[in-house]
């Protein structure tokens, strides 16, 4: 019962956005500057039925999702690293924060000076994943409770049952955060980069193609479809990481 109550919730949710978005395009009275949701979706649907349409997703998410996958094993080895060693943390927290505060544009536009256009969302990709997870992981490690970590030595734990037994439960939930966090940022700059970029058969490269041709309609049609994958992409880690922290 609470989850048909739920989905009913959705289901309203929804249809009032969209009721604003009809509204709104009615009052604004051209196609061209608003689209009203009609239009958009019959674009979408028109869109779904072409080959190619599936190809320039497919590689989107293979390029964003593998920066993202790369993204969070190279934050993890930082996080060891710089929690096990004092020099390490000084000598690479510098890079760390010229990352984080840096616009993305200006990786985008460094990243297209040594690398091909189809490799720059990839990339940045990893450059917005990677402060975000070794961050949180860095202080989770340095947060697991000594006493337990001693515990462990005098029942004579081996140092991987000690990480397995009490570093991991310790780190697992701010990890699992990071990811989840970090990967809406992965999708949102890795597609930002595709339109700066321009890698010939992506999601990007039709966005910036339908606002050349003042083609809102399907600039919208786009659009919809990243918020679609973004959500489908974070629903199925949310699913998958519940079920490592019950097995965990």
């Amino acid at each position: 019962m609470p989850n048909k109550r739920k989905a009913l919730q959705t289901a309203l949710i929804a249809l009032i956005y969209l009721a604003v978005w009809e509204a709104v395009s009615l009052l604004v009275g051209k196609e061209l500057l608003l689209p009203s949701p009609l239009s958009t979706l019959s674009r979408l649907a028109v869109l779904l039925t072409q080959g190619e349409t599936w190809l320039y997703a497919g590689l989107t998410l293979l390029r964003i999702m593998a920066g993202y996958v790369i993204g969070v094993l190279l934050g993890v080895l930082l996080a060891v690293l710089t929690a096990r060693s004092a020099f390490a943390e000084a000598l690479l927290s510098p890079l760390r924060a010229i990352v984080k505060a840096s616009p993305v544009t200006s990786f985008i536009l460094l990243a297209l000076l040594w690398l091909s256009s189809d490799m720059v969302p990839l990339v940045i990709s990893v450059l917005m994943v990677v402060p975000m997870v070794w961050t949180a992981t860095a202080e989770a490690i340095l947060q697991t409770d000594p006493r337990l970590i001693e515990m462990g030595k005098l029942f004579g734990l081996s140092r991987w049952k000690i990480v397995k037994k009490i570093y991991v439960p310790s780190v697992l939930p701010q990890f699992l955060a990071a990811c989840t966090t970090s990967l809406g940022f992965a999708w949102k700059s890795g597609v930002a980069a595709e339109i700066i970029a321009l890698p010939k058969q992506s999601i990007g490269y039709m966005l910036y193609q339908s606002k050349l041709r003042i083609e809102t309609a399907d600039l919208f049609a786009w659009t919809l479809m990243i918020v679609a994958l973004s959500m489908l992409l974070e629903w199925l880690l949310v699913r998958g990481m519940r079920r490592i922290r019950r097995d965990a």
